[in-house]
């Protein structure tokens, strides 16, 4: 029997990307995420599925879910998630049209090709198998498809944890995205690394009061002035250098397969060894703060009572409350800090019959992989799911070309997945989840 998911899956990539399903963040103007949950519906009834959309908080802000039940309803069950949206993106500035999911070249073009949705197109196409040949797993599966991670998931993930708790009756472990893609080693050796960690994200609003006044006369109390001082103080700053148990796992893991060292009076340097990777493990071994935004006065000659700020603030397991010590020295007397979005890191200890289950379905297809452990600096819909007690996970398993800089592709013009990688990752998924 062919693989019916490997034949479907490269289409619903394509289709899933022609539906532009933009989130800005406002929404007012966020689209097509309706639109794309509608699509995962049928694509799910059309087999057999019983689906049941939520909208979740806001108008057309839709999710999907389905259950395929397991032989042993007594196990808890596995929730397998993916989100619909995607990040804006230009047309002017890509090769080809960012929502034209275009096929050439041996990819699949378009704003959501590695985020993430592969991850859905794989998922679905799986899915739509085992409905289709009555396939039983092990346990039951949950099946949801999301709406607004790429803001943070307030009227997604963390809208459904909260008012919809019983659509994840029983889910213990989670699997999600950014995990499960390889990186060569050598001409035939790869390690797949497998999300278990993330930084927590804490976007943060500082304000500052001041006298206004004439732009001409001299100020000791410019609004503008504390806010530029602070701002400029936490851009500059060297948070210290911490090494969590994911990252120790990884470094020691890595050493062993590469022989490389990491020595910690020179990890920065060290990890310039590992390629384009290291931006990616660079970011996960300090907490950062990084500003990006600014707001403040009205008119060139009039000095403003008011200044405004944002910080990026991305914060590593277990040093929140040394993270915000050091921020409020760093902000100084005049400056005041509040949250715009203030979600935790998520740790999972990594081992156990769920992750050998992800190392050996990845060995079906390819016989030298190994899985490492790895710690996301950004954030996805895991935050939400760890809240509920699961275990979670990044596995999206993709095998990538050698000299593709993966990483750069998130958020990136020109996102493109491979099309071997597409079907390599459906039939790897498709192995996972007969066996987990």
């Amino acid at each position: 029997m062919t693989n019916s998911a490997v034949d479907e899956v490269v289409e619903l990539c394509s289709d899933l990307i022609r539906i532009d399903t933009t989130n800005t963040g406002d929404p007012d103007t966020v689209t097509g995420e309706r639109e794309a949950a509608e699509y995962v519906a049928a694509k799910l009834a059309e087999v057999g599925f019983e689906t049941e959309m939520v909208e979740s908080g806001a108008p057309r802000r839709d999710n999907v879910f389905c259950r395929l039940p397991g032989a042993d309803p007594s196990r808890g069950a596995l929730l397998v998630h993916g989100h619909l949206d995607v990040v804006p993106a230009e047309p002017s500035e890509w090769s080809v049209h960012p929502f034209s999911g275009a096929v050439q070249d041996g990819y699949v073009w378009g704003r959501g090709a590695v985020d993430m949705k592969d991850m859905v197109a794989m998922t679905i196409a799986v899915a739509r198998r085992f409905k289709r040949e009555g396939v039983v797993p092990p346990r039951d599966i949950v099946f949801a498809f999301l709406a607004d991670e790429e803001a943070g998931g307030a009227y997604g993930a963390h809208w459904l944890t909260k008012h919809r708790p019983d659509l994840f009756e029983g889910c213990t472990e989670a699997v999600g995205e950014v995990g499960g893609f390889s990186l060569t080693l050598a001409e035939d050796r790869r390690v797949y690394l497998i999300e278990a960690a993330e930084k927590g994200i804490a976007w943060m609003r500082l304000h500052a009061r001041g006298k206004p006044g004439h732009g001409s006369f001299l100020h000791d109390d410019n609004a503008v002035t504390h806010v530029a001082e602070a701002v400029a103080r936490l851009g500059n700053h060297t948070f210290p250098l911490t090494i969590t148990d994911t990252v120790r796992q990884f470094l020691e893991r890595m050493s062993e397969l590469t022989g490389l060292e990491f020595p910690e009076d020179d990890l920065e340097g060290s990890l310039a060894k590992l390629g384009p990777l290291s931006r990616i493990v660079g970011a996960t071994i300090r907490d950062t703060a990084n500003p990006t935004m600014l707001t403040a006065g009205y008119k060139a000659n009039v000095i403003p009572s008011t200044a405004e700020a944002v910080v990026d603030c991305r914060v590593l397991p277990g040093r929140q409350e040394a993270f915000l010590r050091e921020v409020d020295e760093l902000l100084g007397p005049h400056v005041t800090r509040s949250w715009v979005t203030d979600l935790p890191p998520v740790e999972t200890p990594f081992g156990g019959p769920l992750t050998d289950a992800m190392a050996a379905a990845l060995r079906t297809e390819d016989p030298t992989a190994e899985t490492v452990p790895y710690m996301l600096s950004g954030g996805t819909d895991a935050k939400a799911f760890a809240e509920l007690g699961m275990a979670c996970f990044g596995f999206a398993p993709l095998r990538l070309p050698p000299d593709l800089d993966f990483a750069s592709l998130f958020h990136g013009i020109d996102e493109r997945v491979p099309v071997d990688a597409l079907e390599f990752g459906t039939r790897v998924l498709d192995t996972f989840l007969r066996n987990s």
